[in-house]
């Protein structure tokens, strides 16, 4: 049995379609293997490069792995809607809406960049581009996946500008509620 412990550090990479990834930690002296199945037990099925990390590990004599995550922040930067700008030239008028919709993706392609997902009782598509998924934490979108979003209608139509893991989405929104500061 291997030894047990708690590191923190940033995701070196992640594929999904290969089922894991690797967490640069120092306390384990190198890389953490996060497989798929650890990340989804967290409720996602991606995280982005660059994400900060703490997990509980497992050391075996075939390394480190990840055991359980505790916490998932973002890549360092402003955040989807700084992302979302940068990406339409800065210039660009926005409508903001502050309020968390649910949505499931209708599909995503990494290689391309972007996806579409729907919200429920909205009609259309609503854009959703890789940076700022990769601002929100994450890497990828599953077609049928159920996230939360934060919309922004820009010159061609309705674009993400904050994507949520559902499971997670939903536990801040009980939190705000708890504490007084539900946003609707």
């Amino acid at each position: 049995m291997g030894q047990e412990g708690t590191v923190t550090g940033r995701v070196k990479w992640f594929d999904a379609a290969r089922g894991f990834g690797f967490i640069v930690a120092e306390e384990c002296g190198g890389d953490v293997l996060l497989h798929a199945n650890v990340l989804r037990g967290y409720g996602r099925n991606s995280v982005a490069s660059g994400a900060r990390v703490r997990a509980e590990i497992r050391q075996t004599d075939r390394g480190c792995h990840a055991v359980r995550i505790l916490e998932i922040e973002p890549p360092g930067g402003a955040g989807g809607l700084a992302a979302l700008r940068r990406m339409l030239g800065g210039e660009t008028a926005l409508d903001i809406d502050e309020r968390l919709q649910p949505a499931r993706v209708k599909w995503f392609d990494r290689a391309k960049g972007f996806g579409f997902a729907n919200v429920f009782g909205l009609r259309g598509d609503i854009f959703v581009h890789v940076e700022v998924l990769q601002a929100c934490g994450l890497s990828e979108l599953q077609p049928g996946e159920a996230v939360a979003l934060r919309l922004a209608r820009g010159p061609r139509g309705l674009l993400a500008w904050d994507v949520q893991v559902w499971d997670h989405a939903l536990d801040a929104t009980s939190d705000a509620r708890e504490n007084g500061s539900d946003d609707r």
